[in-house]
């Protein structure tokens, strides 16, 4: 008796099944040759062995072939730590820093802390304390640095 699959709509995909698991089966057909004549030979037909698996190699010998086997390279992490570790590093050594917002505007003072979306900078000079939104910050670099 013949298999058949219900029609589903193309949103309902990934609801129903995974089409992501399945092994593509190509079946084992006699070869047929013409050798000129209108009545095609057969050929002996020889079984389709799979491939062995192959380790895969760290390396690579192309650029578009992943490192790790399984299909596409992992997504690049979302965060490498290294504005967390120079936050830190800074707020440790209560650094003097130079913060230069987009509009030109620079601030000077010690990062007291910061989270995902701002810093906050303690100001010495009877300035007041600021909160400074992340995105409104051009760069920064220490104070005590003259060759920026």
């Amino acid at each position: 008796m013949k298999e058949t699959m219900e029609p589903v709509r193309a949103g309902d995909l990934g609801e129903k099944e995974s089409f992501a698991n399945r092994k593509l089966i190509r079946p084992t057909l006699p070869r047929i040759e013409n050798h000129g004549n209108h009545h095609p030979v057969p050929v002996q037909s020889q079984e389709r062995r799979d491939r062995p698996e192959r380790p895969h190699d760290r390396g690579g010998d192309r650029g578009d072939r992943p490192a790790m086997g399984g299909g596409k390279r992992p997504a690049p992490p979302e965060q490498t730590n290294a504005e967390n570790f120079y936050y830190q590093k800074q707020m440790q050594a209560r650094t003097a820093m130079v913060i230069v917002l987009r509009d030109g505007e620079e601030i000077r003072g010690v990062i007291e802390w910061y989270d995902k979306n701002c810093l906050k900078v303690n100001r010495d000079s009877g300035e007041p304390n600021l909160m400074i939104y992340k995105p409104a910050i051009k760069y920064m670099y220490k104070e005590n640095e003259n060759g920026r």
